[in-house]
């Protein structure tokens, strides 16, 4: 990407790092930035519905600072790098509804702000539901993060199907302590998978850790539940990556789900804490409390 080559990305993040004024954050064409296909910025009443997107240059649907936002029966397309299809940041009363997502990033990835901008402002995201919709490719079906350094709280994602050997994961939460904020209440209901590459359910808080960022804002993750999920195909059911040093995911459930054809034949979880699986079945073998 030309962002990455000429250092256009190096540059942006660092103007964030060293609190550059935001009118001495100067691009160039060079830079190689890409553009969104959509991008509201403190809307409030939205409805996108029964259009399809294809071929963004960079995330599909971005909402920033919006309020009382649907998105119901939209068809996204979209495999260039950093597609994501909708990318609620720093949003809240958001619905996604009866809409397939095929991407080349996460098909759906809730946002509150990167690092020292994302603190600064310190809006959450809040109040997100994700329902009878179809993911084909992608990183992450539906995802919080990274750019999560305001918080996020209450997502409910239900009735849904995903199915690629291109789709990473189902349910994906990724920050770093380059972040910080509090990312809870996350609940997931009836999600039938076909196969995914790596994890059913992924919580990685090591994201992106070569970084070049202040790593003293270590995030928590917290109340995540899952009930009634089930995949025929995965690397690992559920796969967790906390810290050494400290705990900081804890009270996560899954619950009645049943994962198939799991390559590692297990779970992997580190640096968590009260992580309660009941009735969850790892090849056809019940999996021990």
């Amino acid at each position: 990407m030309t962002a990455q080559k000429n250092g256009g990305r190096d540059k942006l993040l660092m103007y964030a790092e060293t609190f550059a004024p935001i009118d001495k954050r100067q691009m160039t064409f060079e830079d190689g930035l890409r553009p969104q296909l959509i991008n509201l910025y403190r809307c409030n009443t939205i409805l996108i519905e029964n259009v399809t997107l294809k071929n963004s240059p960079f995330w599909v649907i971005h909402p920033l600072f919006c309020e009382s936002l649907t998105v119901r029966g939209v068809k996204v397309s979209s495999h260039g790098p950093n597609s994501d299809g909708c990318d609620p940041e720093s949003s809240k009363n958001v619905l996604i509804e009866n809409c397939i997502f095929d991407t080349g990033d996460d098909c759906i990835a809730i946002k509150s702000g990167r690092n020292a901008d994302g603190r600064k402002w310190n809006v959450p995201s809040e109040n997100i539901i994700v329902r009878n919709c179809e993911m084909k490719d992608g990183h992450g079906g539906v995802v919080v993060g990274s750019e999560i350094s305001g918080g996020y709280k209450n997502l409910f994602v239900e009735n849904c199907k995903m199915d690629s050997p291109n789709l990473e994961r189902v349910i994906r939460i990724k920050t770093n302590n380059c972040r910080g904020g509090v990312i809870e209440n996350i609940y997931v209901r009836n999600v039938e998978v076909g196969e995914c590459r790596e994890a059913v359910l992924k919580i990685n808080l090591q994201y992106e850790n070569r970084e070049k960022c202040d790593r003293n804002f270590p995030p928590v993750v917290r109340h995540v539940y899952l009930d009634n999920v089930t995949s025929e195909k995965s690397k690992y059911g559920v796969l967790i990556t906390g810290y050494d040093d400290r705990v900081n995911i804890e009270d996560i459930h899954v619950t009645n789900s049943r994962f198939n054809n799991v390559e590692k034949k297990g779970n992997l979880i580190t640096g968590a804490k009260d992580v309660v699986l009941n009735e969850v079945y790892i090849n056809g073998n019940k999996v021990k409390k």
